[in-house]
């Protein structure tokens, strides 16, 4: 068969793609709609083949078959067992094949611990009565920013005059994703949603597309090391600026958006040749200490007179507290923290497996830290990188985040199924995708319906969690960890998540 020469060899196929050859019709729209050139149609048999080397699990075939005759099954592990060697077969014999370090893409898929799956929520009975959110008002509304220490009245009136500040309806905001990681139409979603709910959604480091200053009042800048598509009018529609010194997904890496999804747009966008690479060094060539990261965050405040809050996102590591000392006394006004299971359109495997650490422990250690100092009112934190549902942002809240970033959530909301190819740029659904004919596969009017859908849900289901706590203000559950038991955790990781045991 003609097809056999494009067999791939050199590793066994992860998936197979079963067709229920009874129930097709041959209508190839599995052919059609495939992005990875794992289905094909042959005309001397009239017959729908499989290229399973090629199949990602996308599963955008056994979506869109009108029959439902495909399935997509998980390949047993084919080689004899060897459980030191397993999970590392593949991956050695591709680097020995390509001579290069495997690309990946989405959160850390190793099976660590999670933390936010080992804490349990507290609930009130008799002696602090719950609350009924649908009958009492529940406040969701948040203040991301520096706060005085104490404040002056006069007349009635506040004569201390108040740090910049983010306004947000609901506690969760849209992480850091570049128009170029993400294709046209799933920018635009973000923007409508974060607009629609009064929250906000991150450009990413990739400059923003002048079609997107529309939705000026809900965007957050980002300033990476690359300084891809920063100038003044891109800094000015912000309402915030973040200057990304680390991801959690790839601690100490730069960003990296390969030449095929520089289209001519993301090239004007970004202020860069076409189909070249865009690397941002793992450095900001500035920026060597806490004193340049001081100058830096000043140099962005004076271009924008001191009107917009100063965000410092870092990936969690193991000196993360003090680095956030340091970042707060630099003058930011708001530190994101970044977790290791946090997304990514491309990283390298080795950093995004094994370098990093859990956001919840990261977040309780630096929320501690900047308490014990006395600066915790100085600065805001946002926690990133595995917030998986609503509850997850309840305990982060708890353990010390004012508000928390979504990234991943958002686009499985969308319709990601988390197939982890989008640093090739051929999503089959259109969402990290520069390609015309896939991106068109997005439609912002259901996308973003379905991201204020999933931010209506989550604030509904907070305010119900809290209203079990007999709490009704989210400023009341922000770092309240007396609300926060520990199951399953050993003394150790109870006493740096700062929680007791459960029966305690």
């Amino acid at each position: 068969m003609k097809w056999m020469k494009n067999l791939k060899t050199y590793t066994p196929p992860a998936f197979t793609v079963i067709r229920d050859n009874d129930r097709c019709i041959r209508c190839k729209a599995c052919v059609e709609q495939c992005s990875f050139d794992a289905t094909f149609y042959d005309e001397e048999e009239d017959k729908v083949w499989n290229w399973d080397s090629n199949c990602v699990s996308c599963n955008r075939c056994a979506a869109i078959c009108p029959t439902e005759a495909i399935t997509i099954e998980k390949r047993d592990y084919s080689y004899r067992r060897n459980y030191s060697w397993e999970s590392h077969i593949d991956g050695l014999k591709k680097r020995a094949i390509f001579g290069g370090t495997p690309v990946v893409s989405m959160g850390n898929d190793k099976p660590y611990k999670i933390y936010w799956d080992h804490m349990l929520l507290n609930a009130s009975q008799v002696t602090n009565p719950s609350i009924d959110p649908l009958r009492e008002p529940m406040e969701l509304k948040t203040f991301l920013g520096k706060k005085p220490h104490s404040i002056s009245v006069e007349n009635v009136s506040l004569k201390t005059k108040l740090s910049p500040q983010l306004e947000l309806d609901v506690p969760i905001m849209f992480a850091a994703m570049s128009y170029g990681a993400l294709s046209y139409n799933v920018v635009e979603a973000l923007g409508r949603a974060a607009k629609e709910m009064g929250t906000f959604y991150n450009s990413g480091e990739g400059g923003l597309n002048k079609d997107h200053y529309k939705f000026k009042g809900n965007i957050i800048v980002q300033v990476a090391s690359g300084r891809f598509g920063v100038h003044k009018p891109y800094l000015d529609v912000g309402s915030a600026i973040e200057i990304k010194i680390g991801q959690g997904a790839k601690p100490g890496i730069g960003g990296h958006l390969p030449g095929e999804k520089v289209t001519e747009t993301i090239s004007e966008t970004r202020m860069m040749p076409q189909g070249s690479d865009a690397i941002s060094p793992a450095p900001h060539h500035d920026v060597y200490s806490i004193e340049d990261l001081r100058q830096l965050i000043y140099a962005l405040k004076e271009a924008t007179e001191y009107t917009k809050p100063i965000i410092v996102k870092i990936a969690a590591v193991h000196n993360v507290a003090a680095i956030a000392s340091g970042i707060t006394r630099a003058g930011a006004d708001i530190i994101c923290i970044d977790g290791f299971k946090g997304g990514t359109g491309a990283s390298p495997q080795v950093i995004r497996d094994n370098v990093g650490l859990p956001i919840e422990l990261a977040l309780a250690v630096v929320d501690e830290r900047l308490r014990s100092e006395g600066i915790r009112q100085d600065i805001s934190i946002i926690a990133s990188g595995g917030i998986r549902n609503s509850m997850d942002v309840v305990k982060a809240i708890a353990l010390g985040a004012d508000a928390v970033y979504i990234g991943t959530a958002a686009l499985l909301a969308i319709g990601c199924t988390m197939c982890q190819q989008c640093h090739t740029g051929r999503c089959a659904w259109g969402i990290t995708t520069q390609d015309p004919h896939l991106s068109k596969r997005v439609n912002p009017d259901i996308a973003s319906e379905r991201l204020i859908n999933l931010l209506k849900v989550w604030s509904l289901e907070i305010k119900e969690t809290m209203g079990a706590m007999g709490i009704n203000s989210i400023e009341s559950l922000r770092g309240n960890r007396l609300n926060l038991r520990g199951i399953d955790l050993s003394d150790r990781e109870l006493e740096i998540l700062g929680i007791l045991p459960a029966g305690e």
